[in-house]
């Protein structure tokens, strides 16, 4: 009769105690092979997101998201309000591409992406590490009287931790009203520019808040990345898991003794020393199975390859390994949902590369002036009036535009000038009139096309209704 492995813990949060009281966790700080590579890709990330907003090609910031003043950005590109359903296109690829490799590898995004777990591990705690030092000195910081040692200790933790947040909150603004504004307003007055410095203070509570108490509860409670899991994973999903038949075998884990065959005692290769649970930054045993807490980020695969080392057993006892490749000794192939997800990712893809080729330099809309009928003039003539509005998208200005009739015989006269300028990536709007040969219209309302020209060369095209008088042929 086999006996039923106790579940119970999955009734809870780890991070919370049975009187309902919050669990603070002091991980272990991490080192290895995994965390190396996840250092080195997080200081990459980290100086991309420090240095983007301040990149300029052809004058464009690299990356803009001024939603008040809606200039947009995207890899120095240009992007308008018309231009939205792109961006909303981009974050279903987005979406759909963390789906996938969740679907296929797990939480890999939590642990070597998220801008969360970069910011928490790679900044705040290598800080706390530096001031507080490892676990085991953090744990008796905690306990400790507040005498002058701790308060020296906290306090500075605490103050650089609130400068760190104010820096990010400086970046993170640059985003959004442009890192020229943003050094205007960093060189000039404090006085001219207070909502800014509210806003900016706000957001470095935010910040601060998050990383100095909330900590790993953002990736427990408040990110839905973390419930998507148990829908996206399936027992071929690779994940960060303990191969716990190698581990217990047939009685078990236990303690290392040295000399002792454990695989002639039935021992598994688990020495129950509890590392991979003290470097775990949410506070889990790996050993339990998949689990919400867990983020993926392989300080425990690091830790436990070390343990595994010391020892002279194989390492790899936790690693990257679906749940059939542990129980069955199969390896990852790819399934009809894997297979369905990466259609649907490569359709998309296609359809915003599409589109992209297809987006114009410039945007031209004329509409019908509201309220105005067609008026008759001379020589069987029928005029409209409308308004017209020109994006110019690019990064240079376009001379000498102009706009002419493509579908009817007519004439377009523009109020005010002929032959423009519309300087980059500037809005133009004005008024003008069509006037078409009454003998060429063919009933009441009809589609006219309109073609946009700079200096005589056709860049874009649109269409309106023109009005005229009934037919009664």
């Amino acid at each position: 009769m086999s006996v039923q492995k106790d579940e119970s813990f999955r009734d809870s949060i780890g991070t919370i105690k049975k009187d309902g009281k919050r669990k603070w966790v002091f991980p272990k700080k991490p080192k290895g092979f995994f965390y190396k590579y996840r250092t080195y890709l997080s200081w990459f990330l980290l100086l991309s997101l420090v240095v983007s907003p301040f990149i300029k090609i052809n004058g464009n910031q690299f990356f803009l998201f001024n939603i008040i003043e809606r200039k947009f950005n995207i890899f120095s590109v240009p992007f308008w309000p018309q231009d939205f359903y792109l961006i909303v296109l981009s974050m279903i690829i987005g979406v759909v591409f963390i789906t996938l490799f969740t679907a296929i590898y797990g939480r890999i995004f939590c642990g070597w992406i998220c801008p969360q777990t970069i910011f928490l591990e790679m900044v705040f705690r290598k800080i706390e590490y530096w001031i507080e030092g490892d676990r085991g000195a953090q744990i008796r910081l905690s306990k400790q009287e507040w005498n002058s040692d701790k308060i020296r200790k906290k306090v500075s933790k605490w103050f650089i931790f609130f400068v760190v947040s104010f820096l990010i909150s400086n970046v993170f603004l640059a985003y959004f009203i442009s890192s020229d504004e943003l050094i205007k307003i960093i060189t000039d007055n404090p006085k001219n520019h207070i909502s800014t410095l509210i806003s900016l203070l706000v957001f470095t509570g935010i910040f601060y808040f998050i990383f100095t108490w909330f900590r790993e509860q953002a990736c427990i409670i408040v990110c839905p990345y973390g419930r998507l899991q148990g829908v996206l994973l399936d027992n071929k999903s690779i994940n960060v898991a303990y191969d716990y038949k190698r581990g217990e075998r047939e009685t078990g884990r236990s303690k290392f003794k040295k000399n002792e065959d454990r695989t002639a005692l039935g021992k598994g290769d688990c020495i129950d020393c509890n590392q991979c649970v003290s470097v775990c930054p949410t506070g889990i045993d790996i050993r339990n199975g998949t689990q919400l807490e867990c983020v993926n980020c392989t300080a425990c695969i690091d830790e436990c390859n070390h343990i595994m080392e010391n020892v002279g057993l194989p390492k790899g006892l936790i690693r990257y390994a679906s749940e059939d490749n542990i129980a069955k000794g199969t390896q990852f192939k790819f399934t009809g949902r894997v297979k369905a997800y990466t259609a649907v990712l490569s359709i998309l893809i296609i359809a915003l590369v599409t589109m992209l080729f297809l987006r114009t330099d410039v945007e031209a809309t004329v509409l019908r002036l509201p309220g105005q009928l067609y008026d008759t003039k001379e020589n069987n003539i029928i005029s409209n009036v409308f308004t017209y509005k020109l994006i110019n998208k690019t990064s240079k200005d376009i001379n000498n535009l102009s706009f002419k009739l493509i579908s009817h015989e007519g004439e377009i006269k523009l109020i005010g000038h002929n032959g423009f300028l519309l300087k980059k990536q500037d809005l133009l709007s004005g008024t003008l009139f069509i006037e078409i040969p009454k003998s060429t219209l063919k009933g009441a309302k009809e589609r006219i096309k309109i073609g946009v020209y700079a200096d005589d060369k056709l860049i874009e095209t649109t269409k309106t209704n023109f009005l005229g008088p009934r037919s009664y042929r």
